[in-house]
């Protein structure tokens, strides 16, 4: 039987190169599917056709050197339109959207990775989409140099499916992705009520448990 969910709720998953979003994300929406709640699952950059190219753009490596600023405009334009004809939409009718990263991304990877100042990005972004915000965020935790190791393995896969690798920001030296780690980990220590940080070590059915009891919890059930 279908649950009669009665209020908008957004949940997104964050975190460094490798660390497991999109399984969790998954398992995090057929759990809450097959208790009968309507879930929406998206990403960020993407989410829409427009979306989807500026994606091509941004995690692809093609050679262009695109400026931290021109990173952060990039996204904001995919996110203006992932924003408008997506996400709102979906909360306006009551579903439960999952989103594979959203502005945290945009503060550690920009902010703390690339060195824009943090209240910059904040502005910029607050022009573009207002004061929407997660009602739950999961911070998927896990040292760079295991992330990148296993993304470095997803990626080789994809080469040999003739994929396109999203690859751009795994080539990016080390200490860049230390930052970016040290950035999640304070925008979760600034906001614990929104934010849950996951130990992206502990394997995947255990923090599959960790995200759907928080989930519940924060649903009220």
């Amino acid at each position: 039987m279908s649950k009669r969910f009665e209020k908008s709720f957004f949940i997104t998953l964050e975190g460094g190169e490798g660390s497991g979003k999109t399984t969790q994300i998954n398992r995090l929406a057929e759990a809450l599917t097959g208790l009968g709640y309507r879930v929406l699952t998206t990403r960020e950059p993407g989410g829409t056709p427009e979306g989807e190219k500026i994606r091509a753009l941004f995690v692809r490596d093609t050679g262009m050197n695109w400026s931290p600023m021109a990173e952060v405009l990039l996204i904001l334009a995919a996110r203006a339109m992932h924003v408008e004809r997506v996400v709102r939409p979906a909360l306006e009718g009551k579903n439960i959207v999952i989103c594979d990263r959203f502005t945290d991304s945009t503060t550690a990877y920009q902010g703390y990775g690339r060195g824009l100042e943090l209240s910059a990005i904040d502005s910029l972004t607050k022009s573009v989409i207002g004061e929407l915000k997660p009602d739950l965020t999961f911070i998927l935790d896990l040292p760079p140099g295991a992330g990148l190791s296993r993304s470095t393995k997803r990626l080789a896969r994809d080469h040999q499916n003739e994929n396109a690798a999203e690859d751009r920001f795994e080539k990016l030296e080390l200490s860049f992705h230390d930052r970016v780690r040290e950035g999640f980990l304070d925008i979760g220590k600034r906001e614990p009520e929104r934010c849950i940080v996951v130990d992206a070590t502990t394997g995947v059915d255990k923090m599959a448990r960790i995200i759907l009891d928080a989930t519940l919890n924060k649903l009220g059930n």
